[in-house]
């Protein structure tokens, strides 16, 4: 297990597969901050800084897609995906080339960057467009996995990836695949499905659950689409009440693709949303803006309790 960044984690998974003469990384002027840069330094021959002109990057990242190669286009969510919708429709999803979009520094997590900066609705954008899968790792291991896994993916990703440090979660014996859940704790009381830093907040929170002898079960989704609909099924039947955590407007993105589950296999169970309530927040750190919109530990710990009365 290893605390880091899941950003920091994919610089080193892209230096990693370096060794591939099909990889190749694209950046829009902020190769320092996505981590980018490592592999930059090491194969500056298939590394392109592109600036800021996300829509340049996306439409050659398509090109270079039809050529054989695998591009790993990255920036801040918040540009890479508020400047390109009509590249990555047209280029990237509808044409279905091999192009992997890297959006960092996502959610309310980034603090200090400010509302223009604190991507909420990407995971809803994403979900939607046909052809793209989307996939939000938890903790360093998981990136490092992950990060291989789009590579050998032939087809449109999105790749949602965070600024702070996270906890370490998983050990060298976990196995990523794409579409798939993993039970992260076992429970018997209530199941939480997490995706991304919601998985350290969650952990938190049943952590101060136990001293109240309340058992949670804890469930990392890490592929929002293709979502994995036989681990909800399992765990939503077989638990008295469903959480969703992330760290996204609640529209669009985890609690609703859980919940459109749910409401097709006709399981009806008290189900409560952590997420952005569809507002935009203000600057302050990760921490300050988790607690004050309803994403900390101590509103995973209430929404439990609520559930269970």
């Amino acid at each position: 297990m290893k605390d880091a960044a899941t950003r920091d984690a994919y610089g080193q998974a892209l230096v990693e597969m370096g060794d591939d003469p099909r990889i190749v990384v694209l950046d829009a002027g902020v190769s320092d901050s996505s981590r980018s840069k490592k592999f930059g330094d090491k194969f500056p021959e298939r590394f392109f800084n592109m600036g800021i002109a996300e829509a340049d990057m996306v439409c050659t990242a398509a090109g270079l897609a039809t050529t054989g190669k695998i591009p790993f286009a990255t920036g801040f969510a918040c540009f890479l995906l508020g400047r390109t919708m009509d590249q990555i429709l047209v280029s990237v999803a509808y044409s279905n080339t091999n192009v992997k979009l890297v959006g960092t520094h996502t959610g309310l997590a980034v603090g200090e960057d400010g509302p223009t900066a604190q991507m909420i609705v990407d995971i809803a954008y994403t979900r939607a467009i046909p052809n793209m899968i989307v996939v939000q790792p938890a903790d360093w291991v998981e990136t490092m996995q992950a990060t291989r896994a789009l590579a050998e993916y032939n087809g449109p990703a999105y790749f949602r990836l965070g600024r702070p440090k996270v906890k370490g979660i998983f050990d060298s014996s976990y196995k990523f695949e794409i579409g798939k859940g993993r039970v992260v704790k076992k429970g018997s009381d209530l199941v939480i499905f997490a995706t991304g830093i919601m998985v350290q907040e969650s952990l938190t929170a049943m952590e101060m659950l136990e001293k109240d002898g309340l058992n949670v079960t804890l469930v990392n989704i890490s592929t929002l689409k293709p979502i994995d609909r036989d681990i909800i099924i399992e765990m939503a039947s077989s638990h008295k009440a469903v959480i969703t955590a992330e760290d996204h407007n609640y529209i669009g993105g985890l609690g609703d693709a859980v919940g459109e589950v749910l409401l097709e296999a006709q399981i009806s169970k008290p189900f409560k949303r952590i997420a952005v309530k569809d507002h935009f927040a203000e600057t302050g750190t990760g921490p300050e803006l988790f607690e004050k919109y309803g994403l900390s530990a101590n509103h995973i710990a209430k929404a439990v309790r609520d559930s269970l009365k």
